[in-house]
């Protein structure tokens, strides 16, 4: 019997990189919509997106959202568009006013809180650290908003336990289906990056449910290999790993799809076309103008 076509999800910029570390990070609203138009191209049916200033700081402005938007559709007219809500310093309201107001079909909806960090072995100092502050009231207030938007939540889970997260808000119907979850793996906080431990989170979700797994740095080839034996799905992306699996740095994100196109077919898994994911998620309504 042949495999279940495999969703290529495409993060494009994230908010903690920058130019100092991969000179292809887009910043504009042209340049995100460049990258996902490559990333598209590539093979990716899926883009999630951070917004940014145009000097690379993070935005979180519904104008802003609106322009990305826009000039992804000029580019990528039915390709599925994903944007963030995490962020940190905001009020809640602001973490999701852009969903509201533009009704993307899907959006990240992060289910746990956690320490959040970026360690250095070399100068045994951490060079940034935080709080990670998703409660549960926060989650079911994003749920409402993103229920209203007709918005399918995408869960992110950085740790096993957010993935038990989800189980009361199955319980009390709050939960649509399908069901997404993303394994974020490799991040200083959350669950570390390896094989044994993307099996665990694979057994831990609902049956029936979707999953992805979100690799950070370099470990992404290696667990994205381990998705397509197991029959999930990846994401990759300049957001998270600004290597291909040969070693050089990609050039655009378009480089890195390519490389896990080459990967899944590798594996025999085929990529989903963007009417085929959006089959699969229940998504038939093109979405963001």
């Amino acid at each position: 019997m042949p495999q279940q076509k495999i969703v290529l999800t495409a993060a494009l910029t994230g908010v903690a990189a920058n130019r100092a570390q991969c000179p292809y990070i887009p910043y504009t609203p042209e340049e995100i919509a460049e990258e996902g138009r490559r990333a598209v191209e590539a093979g990716a049916s899926i883009l999630h997106i951070h917004a940014r200033q145009d000097n690379g700081a993070p935005a979180y402005d519904i104008e802003t959202y609106r322009r990305i938007g826009e000039e992804v559709r000029a580019r990528c007219p039915d390709v599925i568009i994903n944007y963030s809500t995490g962020a940190v310093g905001i009020s809640r309201e602001e973490r999701i006013h852009h969903i509201s107001a533009l009704r993307p079909e899907m959006a990240a909806l992060n289910m746990g809180s956690m320490n959040y960090g970026i360690y250095s072995r070399k100068t045994k100092s951490f060079h940034w650290e935080t709080v990670f502050q998703n409660p549960f009231s926060d989650i079911r207030f994003y749920l409402e908003k993103m229920r209203e938007a007709g918005t399918l939540p995408e869960m992110e889970v950085f740790d096993n336990g957010h993935i038990h997260n989800a189980m009361p808000l199955i319980d009390m119907g709050l939960l649509p289906q399908p069901r997404v979850f993303s394994f974020v793996m490799g991040v200083m906080g959350g669950i570390p990056a390896t094989t044994e431990n993307l099996l665990h989170q694979a057994r831990s979700v609902p049956a029936g449910a979707h999953w992805q797994v979100i690799g950070i740095s370099r470990k992404q080839w290696a667990l994205a290999a381990v998705a397509c034996t197991l029959g999930g799905h990846f994401r990759v992306g300049l957001e998270d790993n600004f290597y291909l699996p040969e070693g050089p740095m990609a050039k655009s994100n378009g480089e890195l799809v390519e490389a896990g196109v080459r990967l899944a077919r590798m594996l025999g898994r085929e990529p989903a076309t963007i009417a085929e994911t959006r089959a699969m998620l229940g998504l038939t309504e093109v979405r963001v103008s």
